[in-house]
């Protein structure tokens, strides 16, 4: 029971890899790792967002939606000049950063709003994330619409070089997204393990009262960490555009659910006060490789869907299992 609790989750994802493996053994190729990292970079962006409001024993279910709101703001401000499409034609060329800037303001009011909600209105992060995903993509929908609602593409060319462009090493490509994904996983790491505010969150996902006498802010803390949160969403839903080549209104549809389940994997626990940076790097890893292994071999999409809602499941069940042993 021990070690299935502590490493039963791992031992299905191996069996599983080495079925992918049996069945196609071209699977192990440098140019599956490349394309693995570089879908891999988006999702943990989005899931060091996530993982921070998990340690407080919180979720985020508006994480995708937010996701999907970036990727259609970004794209409309970043398309391409002589684009015969351009949704803002009297917009000149904008700067990457500025564009960057704006949709992560967005992304941290958003972040404020579900963190007053759930600090100051005390209303427990599911109903609360869960209402604001439904206005985020009711107000992505509206913007959408207004812009055209056909898919935003035809971007800048040095927008499409900031997210596609790659570092060629041998016959290995290494994505300049590995790179950004690479500084938010150092900032997060250096935020949970050499601050104040991240001791505080481990303090909060412990134990809320005994934070709160120790004189932890409890809501201005719990503010900051979605704020910051939303901010991860927008980054990474700037990154998925450009990635992708084109953006719409259910862009990040089920994003968070696969960021939830990746920090679960990653030893994130629920009960709070757990996690560290490198679990949630390699739960998201884990996590795109068997998605992009099931694709590689052809399983029904809707197969897929089955085999990533058991491995949810069983990843919280143990995860239960163990949070009940410690009490």
């Amino acid at each position: 029971m021990r070690f299935i609790k502590e490493g039963g989750i791992y031992a299905v994802l191996l069996i599983l890899l080495a079925v992918i493996i049996i069945q196609e053994p071209s699977f192990v190729s440098l140019r599956n790792l490349s394309n693995i990292l570089t879908q891999s970079s988006v999702r943990i962006i989005i899931a060091l967002g996530v993982a921070s409001l998990i340690v407080t024993q919180g979720t985020d279910l508006s994480a995708g939606r937010q996701v999907g709101l970036a990727a259609v703001i970004s794209a409309t401000l970043l398309q391409a000049l002589e684009n015969v499409n351009k949704v803002f034609p009297e917009i000149g060329p904008m700067p990457i950063p500025a564009v960057i800037m704006i949709v992560c303001a967005i992304g941290a009011l958003i972040g404020l709003v579900n963190g007053l909600v759930v600090a100051y209105l005390k209303v427990t992060p599911f109903i609360a994330t869960m209402g604001s995903m439904i206005i985020v993509y009711g107000v992505n929908s509206l913007y959408y619409d207004y812009v055209g609602a056909s898919p935003v593409a035809g971007f800048a060319t040095q927008f499409s070089e900031f997210t596609q462009g790659f570092i060629r090493l041998g016959d290995f490509r290494l994505s300049y997204i590995t790179f950004y994904a690479v500084i938010a996983i150092i900032f997060s790491w250096v935020l949970w393990n050499k601050t104040v505010f991240g001791k505080n969150i481990f303090a909060i996902g412990g134990n809320p009262e005994a934070a709160k006498v120790s004189g932890v802010n409890v809501p201005l803390t719990l503010l900051k960490v979605y704020a910051l949160s939303g901010v991860f969403y927008a980054f990474a839903g700037l990154l998925e555009a450009g990635r992708i080549g084109s953006a719409t209104n259910n862009l990040g549809f089920l994003y968070e659910l696969d960021a939830i389940a990746a920090c679960v994997v990653g030893g994130v626990s629920f009960a709070g006060g757990v996690g560290s940076i490198m679990g949630v790097v390699t739960g998201v890893l884990i996590f795109t490789i068997i998605n992009y292994g099931m694709t590689y071999i052809g399983i029904n999409p809707y197969w897929q869907f089955i085999i990533k809602g058991g491995i949810i499941i069983f990843a919280v069940a143990l995860d239960s299992m163990k949070y009940a042993d410690k009490k």
